[in-house]
This record gives structure tokens, sequence and C-alpha cells, in this order.
């Protein structure tokens, strides 16, 4: 099947909850995201309407969210991207000591793995962060839980590599986040 890969358009807020949702039911999705379906939810829809605006072109451009999209109009996966600078405020792990994106919210429809869509996704995600007006942007990072090999492999595979950085994993201090990092080319 074909996908195209597309920023989320503001408008589509209705299909970011569906996606997400989906994504909170996935079998590793206690090591995989940092909220429950339940929470998700619970969320009105002003929390997925903002949610989808600042995720969009129309967006204050801090973050994108990108979706393989089928033609038929069906969301395959997604990916978004967070702009950290040094300046910012931490949403999670450590502080960016450099301009940088943090990729969150990894995610394809189990129909869909094996077909290449999450290297499109990263694709998108990584080419995106590169474009970036000054200061460019030195690196993109993500976590993945400790526990999650599937995960970690596509990562490195895709040319991440572990900076050797953990945080504790919210709500399971026993458990680690690791970092991993693709630096600018």
């Amino acid at each position: 099947m074909d996908y195209s890969i597309r920023v989320i358009r503001a408008d589509e807020w209705e299909q970011v909850r569906e996606l997400r949702l989906a994504a909170l039911r996935d079998p590793v999705a206690a090591i995989a995201f940092l909220e429950t379906y339940e929470d998700a939810l619970g969320r009105p829809d002003s929390f997925w309407q903002d949610r989808a605006r600042g995720g969009s072109d129309s967006g204050p451009g801090v973050v994108r969210q990108f979706v393989a999209e089928t033609a038929d109009g069906r969301w395959a996966g997604t990916v978004t991207v967070l702009v950290e600078r040094p300046t910012d405020e931490v949403r999670f792990g450590e502080a960016a000591k450099v301009d940088q994106t943090h990729l969150v919210g990894v995610y394809v429809r189990p129909e869909a793995r094996g077909a290449g869509v999450i290297d499109a996704l990263f694709r998108a995600a990584v080419e995106w962060s590169w474009t970036l007006p000054e200061p460019a942007i030195a690196r993109v990072r993500l976590y993945v839980h400790e526990d999650n090999a599937r995960a970690a492999a596509f990562y490195r595979r895709f040319g991440f590599v572990a900076t050797g950085t953990t945080v504790p994993m919210p709500g399971d201090s026993g458990k680690r986040e690791l970092e991993y990092e693709l630096p600018r080319p």
C-alpha cells in the first residue's frame, strides 16, 4: 500500500484524537507513551483541537505532527517533532544544551508495520528539523524505554546512537528511558 507523508492540518483534531487513542491501546503503550488511554479518552474536544492546531503548518512552528496517510485518507502512523532551544523550559529529560528537535508520539498501526511507514515518517521529521531557520538544529533526539527493544532497534537502524544519558521513567523510577540522538550531518 502507498502512503503519503504530510503535516497535519489544524481542522483534523478528530483524526489526531483517534490515532492517539489507537496508539494508547497498543500492547506496548505502557512503555512507549507517558499517557494512558483512560487519561486521553477523558480529555475534552478543546484539548484535541489545540493539539491539532499546535502541530499543524498553521501552528507556531515549535511543534509539527507528521502522519502517514493512505490513498483513501486513513492515517497509518505518526511522529511529532518538538523544537527545543537552550532557553526553553524542559519538557522531558535534560535541558537542551544545543538547538535540537525531539521526536515523540511515534506510532504505526499494526497493519502498516513492515511497509516502510516508520522510515518515511522519520525521514520527514528529520528533514524538517534540518530546514528550521537559524540557529540551526544541531541534533535530533528521542527517548526510548529500556524494555522497548523493537523501537530501539529501529532507531539504531535509522542512524540514532545512544548518548548514555538516561532518565527515570515517569511513574516507575525503577525503569529508565534512554536518550538517542542523530547529530546534524
